[in-house]
């Protein structure tokens, strides 16, 4: 059982609060019918990640779309979500949320990505070996021959590169800021910044398949309520890391309010998703890592109905 201190309920009102005064109430859209199913089961990483706060400040505002029975799991990211569905995995990819999660720190022996060449580079989870792959494939590179990716613990792979044990460190959330304050490395390349990563969707909305195709009604308004608290993160960004930390979902709150500042969260107006899911398919087709076409990739586990018809209705 689960219990709520008064500050907690207290900052969870001010967010909801906050939200109505911003015209981000969570008030669904008066002209649809409710959602065919009060049940949703949300995906979430088991991690301290801030850059993710958008589905945790949602669920007041997919409450008010309908919603009554929320119970969260493990979640994907762009690249994990790709290697998943070149194995069959039946997910459709609805939208893009963020950009701009991702920084790969270095030592002062690196200062480009073709510099990882002969090198060794700590990449997390399987998303992030992906991602670098990706990165050196972009630059010429071939990872699998030219350098050495190993998959330490976040606290482990930080120290290799603070003795420099390693060359580079795909960091994530909270991260890049604990690699700021500690003044451990620079950055190399940035996804909010440097091009043509910033370009690009780091994570995405997604509905497994069959959910989509029996309830349409309540995956558009699961995917209204993300926006909006996306929206949130970009206006009330000291208010989201007071709520994140008050909720026990990350631990520092000033890395919290750090990550949730630097990460473009406004972006998702103005970027295609599906060209996020061609350009990374892409990479991870010619470097081997997904044997799927992009196109039949986007072609049978994409859906964007739902996404441009609610970048218009939230149109500031």
């Amino acid at each position: 059982m689960t219990t709520t201190t008064r500050r907690e309920f207290a900052n969870g009102m001010a967010l909801t609060a906050a939200a109505a005064v911003l015209g981000l109430s969570p008030k669904a859209a008066d002209a649809e019918p409710p959602p065919e199913t009060t049940r949703l089961r949300l995906v979430r990483f088991p991690f301290d990640h801030a850059c993710l706060a958008p589905q945790w400040v949602a669920e007041e505002l997919l409450k008010a779309e309908g919603f009554t029975d929320i119970t969260y799991t493990t979640t994907v990211d762009i690249m994990s979500l790709l290697l998943a569905l070149d194995k069959g995995i039946p997910l459709v990819a609805i939208g893009g949320i963020h950009a701009g999660c991702f920084e790969l720190f270095g030592t002062s022996r690196v200062r480009s990505l073709r510099d990882l060449k002969n090198g060794t580079v700590a990449v997390g989870w399987g998303g992030g070996q992906a991602l670098v792959t990706a990165m050196a494939a972009y630059v010429g590179l071939d990872p699998l021959r030219d350098a050495k990716l190993i998959q330490p613990p976040s606290k482990e792979a930080i120290e290799l590169l603070a003795q420099e044990k390693i060359d580079a460190l795909l960091g994530f959330p909270p991260e890049p800021q604990e690699l700021r304050k500690r003044n451990i490395g620079h950055v190399v390349v940035s996804t909010s910044e440097d091009r043509p990563w910033s370009h690009y969707f780091c994570c995405m909305a997604l509905v497994n398949a069959q959910f989509l195709k029996k309830n349409p009604i309540a995956t558009k308004r699961m995917l209204r309520a993300f926006l909006k608290a996306t929206n949130m993160c970009a206006l009330e960004p000291e208010r989201v890391g007071r709520f994140l930390v008050d909720r026990g979902f990350v631990k520092n709150h000033d890395y919290a309010v750090q990550a949730i500042k630097d990460i473009p969260y406004t972006r998702w107006r103005d970027y295609d998703p599906a060209d996020t899911m061609r350009f990374y398919a892409l990479r991870l087709h010619e470097t081997g890592m997904i044997k799927t076409s992009p196109l039949k990739i986007i072609a049978r586990s994409s859906d964007w109905r739902f996404f441009n018809e609610l970048r218009k209705e939230l149109k500031a």
